[in-house]
């Protein structure tokens, strides 16, 4: 089967030694590779050829990996079915037809296909996550700070994170131990060993959860498809067979995290992307005497409708008069979230959902509804907008054969945690 998940296969070759010798970790295309184009999935940047390496590349090739090439995702990371890209959708290799969910869907499908050992994502509302569910591997979503930053082409600066999609949680937790860690070039990285992180993540695969307390969202599992809650309570049940036991919490403030997590990530897009104007870089506007005339043909054949949508929204929610309606407002709900999550999980280890409240989408099915698109990430942005750590594992799939993700999310800096809960499954 073609499933064009990667944007381009060019080898890159690192140390001969070390825990990922051997291994192939693919890359997803908004991550700066040094002579190896990058282009975040954008006409805007075909071509261009970083100078150097992002940080979690350069640990990389340190630790032995090779990576064979760079993946397909959601133009610069919006969407949610790598859709939006402009080198083409991807197919999903674990359900022909449908999307591999998004926006790190080419790297999701690699690992998924076999085509890759391991890849690396990147989760700004459920970026790594969605396609983990959607394609039946695994994905974390670190902590905010817990991996650097440094070498991401930005979407959303105070949401995302790089992290790992793998076949096993043990095969995620190894590559998390390699790209972890505080870097000198990201200021919003931290040593985790302040906060009693070890970085030895992969023994915490152990699948050991005798006594461990599961708070699960009901706001969280009320919404989903009833395939989908269906495998989400057979995994609870598998779970409690285990010594583990559950409770229902509330997390009222998630009825409105969807909305904040758009006006937020979409502001800061804006902000963002007014680089992208031709002139250092991408499509070139041809300049005729006027440069707003120049700007705005360079950003017209670069960028897609869906990167010209979220821009132009944001413009609008950090305009001068809608400020404090949107975005502050917006803020004050991410607040709120953060306290709900930070209640919950002060009586329980972990939380659970479904990672993803249905089952993928058929190709080209929520192209025409960007409004269904968005609200299909109702599970993972609270997380993001948290800046809490979160993993999606297989949890089985829906009787027309769908996978199905279930999402354990945890404190802070508690990726050991989740870890843990996720290898009692996977």
């Amino acid at each position: 089967m073609t499933y064009n998940a990667y944007i381009t296969k060019e080898q890159i070759t690192g140390s001969s030694e070390g825990p990922l010798a051997g291994k192939t970790v693919a890359v997803k295309d908004n991550i700066s590779t040094d002579g190896v184009q990058t282009t975040c999935g954008s006409a805007m940047l075909e071509g261009y050829i970083p100078p150097y390496d992002a940080t979690v590349v350069e640990r990389l090739k340190a630790a032995g990996a090779t990576i064979p090439g760079k993946t397909n995702m959601d133009e610069f990371g919006m969407g949610t079915t790598t859709e939006t890209s402009a080198f083409g959708a991807v197919e999903n290799p674990a359900a022909e037809g449908h999307v591999p969910g998004g926006s790190s869907g080419g790297s999701a499908a690699v690992v998924a296909a076999g085509d890759a050992d391991l890849a690396l994502g990147t989760d700004t509302g459920g970026s790594i996550r969605c396609p983990a569910a959607f394609c039946g591997v695994v994905g974390i979503k670190p902590t905010y700070g817990l991996v650097s930053r440094y070498g991401l082409i930005a979407y959303a600066n105070s949401l995302e994170q790089i992290g790992p999609i793998a076949p096993t949680v043990e095969a995620a937790a190894e590559l998390l131990e390699v790209i972890a860690g505080p870097d000198e070039r990201d200021a919003t990285t931290q040593d985790a060993t302040v906060h009693g992180t070890e970085y030895d993540f992969a023994a915490a695969a152990d699948g050991d959860i005798e006594g461990f307390d599961i708070g699960v969202p009901i706001e969280l599992v009320e919404g989903a498809d009833d395939g989908v809650a269906e495998q989400f309570w057979a995994a609870i049940d598998e779970l409690e067979t285990m010594g583990a036991s559950y409770h229902e919490v509330e997390l009222p403030s998630v009825e409105h995290a969807v909305q904040a997590y758009y006006v937020i990530a979409m502001g800061e897009a804006s902000s963002n992307l007014a680089r992208f104007d031709g002139v250092g870089y991408g499509q070139s506007g041809g300049y005729e005497g006027n440069w707003n005339d120049t700007f705005a043909r360079s950003r017209e054949a670069g960028f897609g409708e869906e990167v010209k949508r979220r821009i132009l929204l944001g413009t609008y929610a950090l305009s001068a008069g809608y400020q404090d309606k949107y975005y502050r407002k917006a803020q004050d709900a991410r607040a709120w979230v953060k306290r709900d999550f930070d209640e919950a999980l002060a009586e329980a280890d972990v939380l659970a959902s479904p990672t993803m409240p249905v089952s993928p989408f058929e190709r080209g099915e929520s192209l025409d509804d960007p409004l269904k698109m968005y609200l299909a990430d109702a599970n993972t942005t609270p997380v993001n907008l948290a800046n809490l750590p979160a993993i999606s594992v297989p949890a089985g799939e829906t009787d027309d054969g769908l996978p199905v993700g279930i999402q354990f999310v945890g404190p802070a800096f508690g990726e050991e945690t989740i870890i843990r809960a996720g290898s009692a499954l996977a």
